[in-house]
C-alpha cells in the first residue's frame, strides 16, 4: 500500500473519509445505502488520487476522464470524492442535504444537478451500457482530431449492473469494437438485497467478459497498490477491461460488513460509533480533519496543470481543426440543419415524392449528414429497412473508428443507451434505429435520455399496421401512446417526405429533448407541395388543408393516416360539409403552443374527428368529448396492409361516418 500521500495521509485514511462521510450522510436521511461506497472507498481512493484525469475548476474540460458510477444506488461515494477533491458546488451542506429536496445529493446521481455527475444512474446495467457510448465517442473523435481527445471512461459498476440484461449487450458490443480505454471496476462484494449473489447466480463473470473480448482480472479490492497494479494494466491493454475487485460491502462496520444489512439502510447511531472506533475515526459526523481534507485537494488540484498542456495542445492544431472541434463541442447545429433541410425541402417542391416516410428520413439525412459531420448514426441490424445509413457515412469497424455508422447488432437496448453516453460526452449528435415496436426494449434508456435532457434521436420505423404481413408481434398499437406518455421527448410522426425532414430539422435543433420520429413502411403521398415559407411542423400542428365554404368539421391526424383524412376531407367537400384537416406531426410540441392558437385549430367547428392507426388512449385529451376517435382497440393482425384497414375500420369511410354522427 502507498502508505502516504503529501507525505503524511495515509490512502487508509483518505478512504475512510469517504466512509464516514457515506454513513453519516446515510444516518442524517434516514434513507440511503452505505453499503457500496464503503466497500468500494479503497478502489475509489486510488483511482482518484492516482489516475483519473480531472480538473474540479474546470469540470466541463473536454480531455477530462469520464467517472460513470454504474451502481449509482451507492451515490453518497460520488458526493464524498465531489466534495473531498474540491469541486465547488459540492459543499458539506449538500452533504449534510443528502437525499433531501432540492439538495444536489439526490438518492441516485442526477445528471445535471452537481458538477462532475457525467451521468443519470440508478436503473442498474445503465451506467456501464451509458459508459460504452461515451468511450466509443472518445475514440470517434480521437479518430478525426487526435491527441487533443485522448481520455478514458472508467466505471464502478456493481453485481446488480453485471447481472442486468442491459450490461450483456453493451459489454458484448465494448468488446467487439475493442473499446480499451473503457475500463470498468466491478465491486464484487458478492452480496445484493436479498443477500448472498449465489442465491441467483452460478455464471463466472469474468469467463463471460473473456468471450466479449475483454481483458479480465480479479484482485483484493481493499489492497491499493494491486488496484493500482491492475488499473495501470488495463490503461495498457487493446482490450475494453473489467477488473473484479473483491471488497467488502460495509468495509468498517464491524457487526454488519459483509451483509445485505448495510446494502440499503441507514447503519444506524450504535453501530456507526462501533465503525469510528473501528476506523479509528475519532471525528464528529460531517467533520474532516484537516490533513485528511488538504490532501484530497492536493489530489483534485493535480488536474490543473494536465488541463494545462492539453490547452496548448488545442491551441496548436490548425485553425481549421481547432474551429472545427469548437463547434462541434458547442453542439449547436440549428442554423445549419435550417440551411440543409431548407434546400431539400425545396428540391421536394420541385419534384414531389411518394415514397415511405422511412425512406423520406433517408433522404433528409442525406442532405443532413453531409452538413453535419457530426452526425453518428446506427441501427439495430435494421440498417436497410430503417434506411439510417447514408450515402456519406462509412461504417465504424473494431479498432478503427473513422466512420460514422454503428452496426450496433441485435442490441436495441445497448444501443439507446451507447446514444446517451455518444450525447453526454459531447461533439457528437447520436441517432439510431429499429421497429417502433421495439421501443419496449429500450424504453429505460430513452426515459433516461429524457430525464437528462439529451439530444439524441431515435428513428423508429414500421410505426403501425401499415407494416402488414409481420403480424401483430411487429404491429406497434399501444406504442406512440406509451411513448408521448414520458416527460421531455418529442414524439415525432411524419405524413410525408416534406413533414419528415421538418421532424428531422426540430429534432436537431432540440438540444435539450431527445425525439422519437415514427416512419411508416408502406408508401405515401406528398401531401406538402407547396413552400411553405417556414418549418409548419414546429408549432406540433398546423392546417394543412382549409375547409372550402361553411367550416363545419375538423378531421386530425398525423403520419399515413393523413391520407385517409384527406380522403374524408374530399368526400365530405362534395357533400357540401366543409371540412379541415390538421396535420398533427407532435403532440408535445402542439402543447406548448398557447391556448388560442390550440383553440382556433381545433375549436372552430362543429365535428371534431381525429384518426390514427395506433391505440386511441390520448386523443381524447385533443378532441375532448364532443370528439370522435378513428383507431385500434386491440391487437393487430397478419394481412396485407389494405386488408388490415379495412378489418380495422380504419377508413375514410369510418372517419365521414364519424363525422356525420357529430353533425
Amino acid at each position: 500500500m502507498n502508505d502516504s500521500v503529501a507525505g503524511q495521509v495515509s490512502e487508509r485514511a483518505m478512504a475512510n473519509a469517504i466512509r464516514a462521510l457515506s454513513m453519516d450522510a446515510v444516518q442524517a436521511a434516514n434513507s440511503g445505502h452505505p453499503g457500496m461506497p464503503m466497500g468500494m472507498a479503497d478502489v475509489a481512493t486510488v483511482l482518484f488520487t492516482r489516475y483519473l484525469k480531472f480538473d474540479p475548476a474546470d469540470p466541463t474540460w473536454p480531455d477530462r476522464d469520464r467517472f460513470v458510477l454504474s451502481a449509482g444506488h451507492g451515490s453518497m461515494l460520488i458526493y464524498s470524492l465531489l466534495h473531498l477533491t474540491g469541486y465547488a458546488d459540492m459543499t458539506m451542506d449538500e452533504i449534510r442535504n443528502f437525499r433531501q429536496l432540492g439538495s444536489k445529493t439526490a438518492g441516485h446521481p442526477e445528471y445535471g444537478h452537481a458538477a462532475g455527475i457525467e451521468t443519470t444512474t440508478g436503473p442498474l446495467g445503465q451506467g456501464i451500457a451509458t459508459a460504452v457510448g461515451m468511450a466509443l465517442a472518445e475514440r470517434i473523435l480521437n479518430a478525426r482530431f487526435g491527441d487533443v481527445v485522448d481520455h478514458h471512461t472508467y466505471v464502478i459498476a456493481g453485481d446488480g449492473c453485471l447481472m442486468e440484461g442491459i450490461s450483456h449487450e453493451a459489454a458484448s458490443m465494448a468488446g467487439h469494437l475493442k473499446l480499451n480505454r473503457l475500463i470498468v471496476l466491478f465491486d464484487d462484494n458478492q452480496i445484493s438485497i436479498d443477500g448472498p449473489t449465489s442465491l441467483t447466480e452460478s455464471d463466472d463473470t469474468l469467463k463471460r467478459f473473456d468471450s466479449y473480448g475483454w481483458s479480465t482480472e480479479r484482485v483484493d479490492g481493499h489492497d491499493h497498490e494491486a488496484v493500482a497494479a491492475a488499473i495501470e494494466r488495463a490503461q495498457a491493454s487493446n482490450q475494453p477491461s473489467l477488473i473484479a475487485c473483491r471488497t467488502i460491502i460495509g468495509f468498517g462496520s464491524p457487526n454488519k460488513q459483509g451483509t445485505a444489512a448495510t446494502h440499503g439502510a441507514p447503519l444506524g447511531a450504535d453501530e456507526i460509533a462501533a465503525a469510528r472506533a473501528e476506523l479509528n475515526w475519532p471525528h464528529e459526523p460531517f467533520v474532516l480533519p484537516n490533513d485528511v481534507l488538504s490532501a484530497w485537494r492536493t489530489a483534485g488540484a493535480r488536474g490543473g496543470s494536465i488541463r494545462g498542456a492539453w490547452k496548448t495542445s488545442l491551441a496548436a492544431l490548425s485553425d481549421a481543426d481547432r474551429n472545427e472541434f469548437e463547434r462541434r463541442m458547442a453542439g449547436d447545429v440549428s442554423a445549419v440543419a435550417r440551411e440543409a433541410t431548407a434546400a431539400h425541402i425545396n428540391a421536394l417542391i420541385a419534384e414531389p415524392k411518394t415514397v415511405a416516410t422511412r425512406k423520406a428520413s433517408e433522404l433528409a439525412l442525406d442532405a443532413l449528414t453531409a452538413a453535419l459531420p457530426e452526425m453518428v448514426g446506427g441501427s439495430a441490424d435494421l440498417t436497410g429497412s430503417n434506411n439510417t445509413r447514408t450515402k456519406p457515412m462509412a461504417d465504424i469497424v473494431p479498432g478503427s473508428y473513422n466512420g460514422t455508422y454503428v452496426r450496433y447488432g441485435v442490441r436495441e437496448h445497448g444501443m439507446a443507451a451507447a446514444m446517451s453516453g455518444m450525447a453526454l460526452h459531447g461533439g457528437i449528435i447520436p441517432f439510431g434505429g429499429t421497429f417502433l415496436v421495439f421501443t419496449d426494449y429500450c424504453r429505460p434508456s430513452i426515459r433516461l435520455a429524457a430525464l437528462m435532457g439529451l439530444r439524441v434521436i431515435y428513428v423508429m420505423t414500421h410505426d403501425s399496421i401499415g407494416l402488414g404481413e409481420d403480424g401483430p408481434t411487429h404491429q406497434p398499437v399501444e406504442h406512440l401512446a406509451a411513448l408521448r406518455a414520458i416527460p421531455n421527448l418529442n414524439v415525432f410522426r411524419p405524413a410525408d417526405v416534406v413533414e419528415t425532414a421538418e421532424c428531422w430539422e426540430l429534432a436537431l435543433a432540440a438540444q435539450s429533448t431527445p425525439s422519437v420520429i415514427a416512419l411508416t413502411r408502406q408508401n405515401v403521398p406528398q401531401v406538402r407541395t407547396a413552400a411553405a415559407g417556414g418549418n409548419l411542423c414546429e408549432r406540433g400542428a398546423y392546417v394543412l388543408a382549409e375547409a372550402d365554404g361553411d367550416h363545419q368539421a375538423t378531421v386530425i391526424a398525423s403520419g399515413s393516416e393523413i391520407e385517409i383524412a384527406m380522403a374524408a376531407r374530399e368526400r365530405l367537400q362534395a357533400d357540401s360539409i366543409g371540412t379541415r384537416v390538421v396535420s398533427v406531426p407532435s403532440w408535445e410540441l402542439l402543447a406548448a403552443q398557447d391556448d388560442a392558437y390550440r383553440a382556433d385549430l381545433l375549436n372552430s367547428s362543429k365535428a371534431l374527428v381525429a384518426v390514427e392507426a395506433a391505440s386511441t388512449f390520448g386523443w381524447s385529451q385533443l378532441v375532448g368529448d364532443r370528439g370522435g376517435v378513428v383507431g385500434m382497440t386491440g391487437f393487430g393482425a397478419s394481412a396485407p396492409i389494405a386488408s388490415l384497414y379495412d378489418h380495422f375500420g380504419i377508413t375514410a369511410d369510418a372517419v365521414v361516418a364519424a363525422v356525420r354522427e357529430r353533425l
